[in-house]
């Protein structure tokens, strides 16, 4: 297959990602993703999403929301709001309100069947993209009217998957033919273009934007990210309940995990229940190599993606 510069197909994705200069979401992080980076991110031309549950309150939401709609509305790129279906997220229902009110134009829906999003969200005009882990879970959202599909595959920070992309992609490609993004260690713009050419449309990027100046993290959590390689990080249902990959020097450090790795005390569910602290990164940390800004960070995926179609085509 020859490879083009990013242009969508406006018959499979919706026009509003059309306006993207590169295939890649800046993935909403609980804790860390705020207005400054969806912000930096939209206007740098990528997909720039953030956790609703990062605003304290219900009233921080409508400041924020209000805020990065001012704010990105010339702007190339798209901001998303992403909300946590789990029942344990006493805000599901108030939160929803709030991005429909106001017209999120792309909404993420995280640890739950999407259904009770799609119908509110396409009212107001706007995509739902459901993150899945199994392709029972795919075939379930996609069903549902989900205009996209999250893939979370073996290596992606936070709440993970286990599958291959390879396949994972191969295999939901047979059934669907929306929206599909990656997230499991994407670090870098060549890998954007790999995913396109296993036949995924966006790259779904968490843990190099951490290490960005407008993240919400500290800055002990942004060198921690830094000076990670892939062997430091651990899958492990310690900080939530379910599985989700860490920094595992830091879990120790906090006293969660034993010099083993193992869970010092077990969780309960709860989503909304990740303490400071932890820190949550994929098994791409190793390409993390400085802090910087997120237009940045941005650009430096749009040059090697670009560069990377070019030397395809010659």
């Amino acid at each position: 297959m020859l490879a083009v510069p990013f242009q969508p197909d406006p018959l499979a994705v919706h026009p509003l990602l059309s306006r993207l200069k590169v295939p890649l979401v800046a993935a909403p992080m609980f804790r860390v993703s705020g207005p400054d980076l969806v912000i930096a991110a939209a206007r740098a031309g990528a997909v720039g999403a953030f956790p609703t549950l990062n605003a304290r309150t219900s009233a921080d939401l409508d400041a924020w929301l209000d805020r990065i709609a001012r704010e990105t509305a010339d702007a190339s790129g798209v901001p998303a709001a992403n909300l946590i279906l789990h029942p344990s997220n006493a805000r599901r229902d108030e939160d929803l309100r709030a991005v429909v009110r106001h017209r999120v134009p792309v909404v993420i829906a995280s640890v739950g069947a999407p259904d009770p999003v799609i119908g509110p969200v396409h009212d107001c005009g706007g995509v739902v993209l459901a993150d899945v882990a199994t392709v029972r879970h795919a075939r379930r959202a996609a069903a549902a009217g989900a205009d996209g599909l999250v893939l979370l595959t073996g290596g992606a920070g936070g709440n993970t998957g286990w599958l291959n992309p390879l396949a994972f992609v191969a295999e939901v490609r047979t059934f669907f033919d929306g929206i599909v993004a990656v997230a499991g260690s994407v670090t870098e713009g060549r890998q954007l273009h790999a995913l396109q050419v296993a036949g995924a449309d966006l790259g779904y990027v968490g843990t190099p934007f951490v290490a960005t100046h407008e993240s919400m993290a500290d800055d002990a959590y942004k060198a921690g990210i830094v000076a990670a390689g892939a062997d430091d990080i651990v899958v492990t249902d310690a900080v939530t309940g379910i599985p989700a990959s860490f920094v595992k020097g830091r879990l120790q450090e906090l006293g969660w995990l034993d010099e083993r790795g193992v869970p010092v005390a077990k969780r309960t569910l709860d989503i909304a229940g990740w303490k400071p602290g932890a820190w949550s990164a994929g098994q791409g940390v190793g390409g993390v190599r400085d802090v910087c800004g997120a237009a940045e960070r941005v650009e430096r995926f749009r040059a090697q993606y670009e560069a990377s179609v070019a030397a395809q085509r010659r």
